[in-house]
């Protein structure tokens, strides 16, 4: 951690994270067309978001600030790793760490890691699956696209919110911050996969306003005090295929992708400051 890390982190020990974000909330929400026209072209610009992906390139055609930061892209526009095996990236970013969960441990940052446990709720038995694993960590920043899509075809089994703080999810605070990703605000969905299950974590952050999954809608806010969990019975338990939508940061954040042991591999070259795609190929099936 440098100097200048800890000088941008320490201020967000004391700010009202969960008022800011409702604050935000409201304003990118806001229809009021002047207000919500500047503030695209400011951050499109700012971040060199490509509008000529985006089904509508026009900003004049968004009601909101939001509907444009959870817009839709054309179709074709990210290819789907589709061989048999192939693991897809959830998600436009660029990866923060990957590699292996070591007796339940996962790498934030150099020098820092939390726990599996810590991450999906504290629940050692839902932790279990992936104690010897694989892991990666993946931040979306404003000019990416943030709809979140299947990695691998999936049948959902449960979700979990796990209310918590809303830190930055930025390189320099996931270098500050101790344990940032199982203190931060989550929504966590478990999967069955062909290669057992797959948790994927969408991980809050301060001004991200909320957090949906296509299932259950938005799951937060509300902001709440205790855990909440969903079960899902499997005759009726929700099933997508691999790059289907499965859920959309409203605002930008992180997603964590875990998977158990000896059943998959990342691909060469899948490390730590990689920019990946939506679709792109991260890894491939063992079993």
């Amino acid at each position: 951690m440098t100097f200048k890390e800890s000088l941008t982190t320490l201020p967000q020990y004391i700010l009202p994270h969960h008022p800011l974000s409702r604050l935000m909330r409201q304003l990118t929400h806001s229809n009021n067309k002047t207000w919500k026209n500047l503030f695209i072209k400011q951050i499109a610009s700012h971040y060199g978001v490509n509008m000529d992906e985006a089904i509508d390139s026009d900003i004049n055609a968004y009601r909101s600030f939001n509907q444009f930061f959870t817009r839709e892209l054309k179709p074709g526009v990210r290819a789907i790793a589709n061989e048999k095996g192939d693991i897809a990236s959830p998600a436009d970013g660029t990866v923060s760490q990957a590699g292996d969960i070591t007796e339940g441990n996962i790498i934030q940052a150099k020098g820092k890691s939390y726990t599996a446990t810590d991450l999906l709720g504290g629940d050692e038995e839902r932790a279990a699956p992936f104690k010897n694993g694989k892991f990666t960590t993946i931040y979306l920043s404003p000019k990416d696209y943030h709809r979140l899509h299947m990695p691998l075809n999936g049948t959902l089994q449960e979700m979990i919110h796990v209310p918590g703080r809303l830190f930055s999810v930025n390189a320099a605070t996931a270098n500050s911050v101790p344990r940032l990703f199982a203190r931060n605000e989550r929504v966590v969905a478990i999967f069955d996969t062909e290669i057992g299950p797959m948790a994927l974590v969408l991980v809050g952050a301060i001004f991200v306003a909320s957090i949906e999954t296509v299932w259950h809608g938005e799951v937060t806010p509300p902001t709440v005090k205790d855990i909440r969990s969903w079960q899902y019975i499997r005759k009726n338990a929700p099933k997508l295929k691999r790059g289907e939508e499965m859920g959309r940061f409203n605002m930008g954040s992180t997603i964590i992708v875990l998977y158990g042991n000896d059943v998959m591999k990342w691909e060469d070259g899948f490390v730590a400051g990689k920019e990946v795609q939506l679709g792109e190929k991260m890894g491939h099936t063992l079993i």
